[in-house]
């Protein structure tokens, strides 16, 4: 009934209100204007024959998580084919390089009946896989509909969601019951998903924890290597605004025990590559930008790494991580993938949005937490002046994220019966 209600709001409010939004979408560069059909649910590609299988996740880090869950499934079953649909540039961006062979990326549509229904006519998918918690009334009310077996991977419902969902208890009862089958990331987010309506829950753990490693362009690497040279090189990663100029309060300090020290700083958000330039040139720094094709030169203190999809580029330079989002109260950034890739980890204080494995981690010794950005000068100077050192916290590291893969093959015992169906 109140998704009924919601797809008779959404039709009368679409040429009013949600058209301008999504032209400013457009305009700001937020849509894929070549491929904008796929956001009505049209496609020039055709349906491949056989089994199809549809993952969806809202963006980059849901879809990456996805990957190595769709390489088992094309392992298990190689007769099928696996459709990844995301909202955002970026991420399909990601996925077209990171997909394998029989895996394919198209944009979800926007969530109005009639798109979704010309979406769901022409994929037909023999079953849905839907990560984290982008919950579509339109989209996930059809697909029930047409009877196609739904199921939440690494269903998250975090306290803020769950406030909100308590106050509307019968839309997201409505909402769950769509779903065949739900897997929550951890208990806590079991016990949410029942008590919000979920009629059948279970704990599969983070998938996120079971990633591959990163792609490493080789060519890109040695050319990096040549320019750097037998300097000494830290990387902060996923930084948000503010992180950037309190690193740049450290590297000073670490530079009088770190002779010739190079910072890399790949920030969250690769657009703010000019500002972040702007902010520590005015700290008297000299800094290199990657999109602008600079070069790392003896004279550059800082170079700025705001590209996308490279990440593995620095992870495989960098011996020694700060993940960022964490020195402010952002919550944290995915601090498991350099550890997977052998690097020393370390982060801020505010890490409440791993606060499930975040202790895990802490208690194998796999990441240092460090209470403000004076520490993290103090940690990162201690690490690269002793190579014993920063080689335990690396193997640390390796070893904890090893011991987190089991998560995948838990979720693909779990999933398996229905995607052979």
């Amino acid at each position: 009934m109140f998704i009924e209600l919601y797809k008779g709001l959404l039709r009368a409010s679409y040429p009013l209100f949600i058209k301008p939004y999504i032209n400013k979408r457009k305009k700001n560069g937020k849509e894929d204007l070549s491929r904008f059909n796929e956001r009505m649910g049209l496609s020039e590609l055709p349906r491949p024959k056989g089994k199809l299988v549809w993952f969806h996740g809202a963006s980059v880090g849901e879809s990456v998580s996805m990957l190595p869950l769709i390489q088992s499934l094309l392992e298990q079953f190689p007769d099928t084919r696996i459709m990844v649909t995301t909202g955002t540039v970026t991420s399909a961006e990601i996925m077209g390089k990171r997909l394998p062979e029989k895996a394919f990326h198209q944009y979800i549509p926007i969530d109005h009946p009639d798109f979704v229904k010309r979406f769901l006519n022409h994929w037909q998918p023999d079953a849905a896989l839907w990560f984290e918690s982008d919950f579509w009334p339109s989209m996930l009310s059809e697909i029930k509909k047409r009877h196609i077996p739904l199921l939440l991977v690494n269903g998250r419902i975090s306290d803020r969601s769950f406030r909100r969902w308590q106050r509307f208890p019968f839309f997201i009862r409505e909402l769950l019951n769509c779903f065949t089958f739900c897997l929550g990331q951890s208990e806590e987010d079991v016990r949410r998903l029942k008590i919000l309506g979920a009629p059948k829950a279970e704990c599969s753990g983070n998938i996120k924890y079971a990633g591959l490693p990163l792609p490493c362009d080789s060519e890109k690497l040695n050319r990096l290597k040549q320019q750097i040279g037998g300097r000494p090189v830290w990387l902060a990663s996923s930084t948000h605004n503010n992180e950037e100029e309190q690193i740049g309060t450290q590297i000073h300090k670490i530079a009088a025990a770190v002779p010739n020290i190079l910072t890399i700083i790949a920030p969250r958000h690769p657009q703010r590559g000019k500002e972040i330039k702007e902010t520590l040139e005015k700290m008297q720094f000299h800094t290199a930008l990657r999109s602008a094709g600079e070069t790392i030169t003896d004279q550059t203190d800082i170079y700025i790494a705001d590209t996308i999809g490279e990440m593995g580029l620095w992870y495989t330079l960098c011996p020694l991580v700060f993940i960022g989002g964490s020195l402010i109260p952002h919550g944290g950034q995915n601090f498991i993938e350099p550890s997977r890739m052998n690097d020393a980890v370390c982060v801020g204080p505010h890490m409440h949005n791993f606060a499930d494995v975040i202790n895990r981690a802490q208690k194998a010794g796999a990441v240092a937490r460090l209470k403000d950005v004076e520490e993290l000068g103090d940690f990162v100077t201690k690490l690269l002046t002793s190579p014993e050192t920063l080689q335990k916290h690396q193997q640390l590291a390796f070893a904890w994220a090893q011991s987190e893969n089991k998560v995948l093959e838990d979720i693909l015992n779990k999933i398996t019966g229905y995607i052979s169906q």
